[in-house]
């Protein structure tokens, strides 16, 4: 039995943990947090509403072998996300866009309503300085889709929720949690091997440069109405304010309540205005993060495999997370057979 430490309880941490666990290893799981399921936690406030604590983690995938490995610790309900954007004109218009959207706005009209002030707010640079992967995540369409996922197969959320999903993904002999925990370098030697969501920049004192994420500021608002928006998310095409705002009760499973609903605005920052909290590695134009990400990388360090968004220095949505940690857990354990 090997004894291995996992630094964050969020999805990377979570399947490395488990896998490790059942494969007859003694795990040891810390965050500095003082809740497990990372930025998928989710909390119930006083009008019996769920809320996300940091923003809206709607699950969708075409991968199934990551739907099946999760459903060992989850029901699931069905969910298909959409999406508004509220024009200037007080208008609300279908994203991604569609042709229905193109034709009222003018397809020569789209980059500058719908990409141009979202991007400069979100990422804090102008459309063109930013790497077109990540703009492309959401495809201008020709056809009347009005999912935001229409290429997934599989879109539900789980229903119990997140936080109870990784309960059970905890939830072994071999594995034990500590939150309020802040990792020390002097922990390595405690283990056999350690497993680090943290970033890999601050890992390694920033030796080779800091690395820049973007971050979010959220404000949440109960309103006593029944409803204000038709769809989940609601994204604003205006250059100032909020990117976007979730309105709870719009996704399934989400609470009922006939006289008061809650909505979260989204406020996107540098990550040092947010008490540190990274949620976006930066994918510049011309690839200078990467660079510098693939420097720290390429630091020899054989006590350490980092893991997740922050340890890898990628933009992942959940089931990617889901997927590379499982294949990368599995390939570190037949090495070690």
């Amino acid at each position: 039995m090997n004894n291995y430490l996992v630094v964050g309880a969020g999805f990377a941490g979570a399947i490395y943990a488990r896998e490790l666990a059942e494969a007859g290893n003694k795990i040891t799981v810390i965050d500095k947090r003082d809740h497990i399921a990372g930025n998928a936690y989710q909390y119930v406030n006083e009008h019996g509403i769920t809320v996300h604590k940091y923003g809206p983690h709607l699950f969708h995938t075409n991968n199934m072998k990551v739907v099946e490995w999760l459903s060992q610790f989850t029901e699931w309900v069905p969910y298909t996300h959409k999406v508004k954007a509220k024009h200037t004109d007080g208008k609300l218009y279908t994203l991604p866009v569609n042709k229905e959207t193109k034709e009222k706005i003018g397809a020569e009209n789209v980059l500058d309503v719908f990409f141009r002030p979202y991007t400069k707010k979100m990422w804090g640079v102008e459309l063109d300085k930013l790497n077109p992967d990540i703009m492309n995540r959401v495809p201008v369409r020709d056809d009347d889709n009005e999912l935001y996922f229409p290429n997934d197969k599989f879109q539900c959320m789980p229903r119990d929720g997140y936080n109870k999903m990784f309960e059970k993904i905890f939830d072994h002999p071999n594995i034990i949690i500590q939150l309020d925990t802040e990792f020390k370098k002097s922990m390595i030697y405690n283990y056999d091997h350690v497993f680090n969501s943290m970033p890999i920049d601050e890992f390694y004192d920033y030796e080779h440069g800091e690395l820049p994420y973007r971050s979010i500021k959220f404000e949440s608002v109960t309103l006593p109405e029944e409803k204000i928006y038709e769809t989940g998310t609601t994204n604003f095409t205006t250059y100032t304010g909020p990117t976007r705002v979730t309105e709870w009760k719009n996704i399934a499973n989400h609470g009922e309540n006939k006289h008061a609903t809650t909505l979260t605005y989204e406020y996107p920052c540098d990550y040092k205005s947010n008490n540190m909290e990274r949620y976006y590695p930066v994918k510049d134009l011309n690839g200078d993060n990467d660079k510098i990400y693939k420097k720290y990388k390429s630091n020899e360090n054989n006590k350490v495999t980092f893991i997740g968004r922050c340890g890898t220095y990628q933009y992942l949505d959940m089931h990617q997370v889901i997927n590379q940690s499982l294949v990368n857990v599995r390939k570190f354990m037949k090495k070690e057979i």
